[in-house]
């Protein structure tokens, strides 16, 4: 019996007490229809349906029919003049296996974890904050609860978790976003696991990545970057997550439309860059994003490797 279920069975009790006991056909109907409406108004989420119909229009299409770039030579130019700007930052998946990290801060390592959940809840403290105080909550809230004691978590008073990540930053909504994203899991599974995730399907085959995209952003709070880092870092599948720094660094290289917003971007990249430059792109441009003077205004004059290779190809262009 789920928690939901459970809830709804334990209100009936109260409420038939006080009046003429009802016979066991009628409770049993009572419950399958509250928690039937439950699960209707769950489904129905407008935001939820929203990334859903993103996900379905664009999973083998890009969002940018006619579009070109980035091709394939573009993705690999910028992968070369990144690896030799960077060259002591790490680009190998297998740096932290995530089936032998079991003890790594999920937070810390991009959600370099072999547990589902906790990749998820790692990379949701990342959300807005530094990597120090989004690893500091992570660690503060596995020492108030317990490393992966997802139960406690979900059934703790909401200013219990607040508490253990106030100094990630935003705390009073990842905490509720952390809460519902746990009771939900247990609503929908019966219990707290996302390791089917990990495994291979029903018709004996691993899930494809749009299953497992569809999967995790079905849940408030889990939107396609969360989803994407979950299946890089903790999956490590070839998943193309965009963040501020690399949404930024795109609209610099021209690899997406003006007009393009973060999710759009996320959805064309992933269709147009190579599958085998995706992790190295993805780490590489959030290096050089953080550390790039030369590329976060336009009007800088700090030099940045991105831009003079910008401005080269638009005078080979022209020559």
């Amino acid at each position: 019996m789920s928690s939901t279920t459970r809830k709804v069975a334990n209100t009936i009790h109260k409420t038939t007490k006080r009046n003429r006991s009802p016979s066991l056909d009628v409770i049993h109907s009572q419950i399958e229809t509250a928690v039937t409406i439950k699960s209707q108004s769950i489904s129905e989420s407008p935001h939820r349906a929203k990334k859903q119909k993103l996900l379905e229009s664009y999973a083998s299409e890009s969002p940018f029919l006619n579009f070109p770039h980035p091709t394939p030579s573009e993705a690999l130019a910028v992968f070369d003049i990144l690896s030799k700007a960077h060259p002591h930052h790490i680009l190998s998946r297998n740096f932290l296996s995530p089936k032998t990290n079991t003890n790594a801060n999920s937070a810390a390592t991009c959600g370099n974890v072999p547990n589902v959940i906790d990749s998820l809840i790692g990379t949701i403290l990342s959300q807005n904050t530094s990597g120090k105080n989004s690893s500091g909550a992570k660690a503060s809230l596995d020492a108030a609860f317990g490393r992966n004691n997802f139960a406690a978590i979900a059934s703790a008073p909401r200013e219990a978790v607040v508490e253990a990540i106030r100094h990630g930053g935003l705390a009073n909504k990842k905490a509720a976003t952390i809460q519902k994203l746990l009771q939900s899991i247990e609503e929908r599974h019966g219990g707290y696991s996302l390791q089917h995730l990990a495994d291979i399907g029903k018709d004996g085959k691993p899930y494809s990545d749009i299953e497992i995209m569809k999967e995790l952003t079905s849940y408030d709070g889990v939107g396609p970057k969360t989803a994407s880092c979950v299946l890089m870092f903790c999956l490590g599948r070839d998943s193309f997550a965009v963040d501020t720094h690399i949404f930024r660094l795109s609209k610099v290289l021209g690899w997406v439309p003006p007009d393009a917003d973060r999710i759009l971007t996320q959805a064309h990249l992933d269709i147009m860059l190579p599958a085998e430059l995706k992790y190295g792109l993805h780490v590489l441009m959030i290096q050089h994003g953080r550390t790039c003077k030369g590329c976060k205004k336009v009007e800088s004059s700090a030099a940045c490797v991105l831009r003079d290779f910008v401005k080269e190809s638009r005078v080979s262009k022209l020559s």
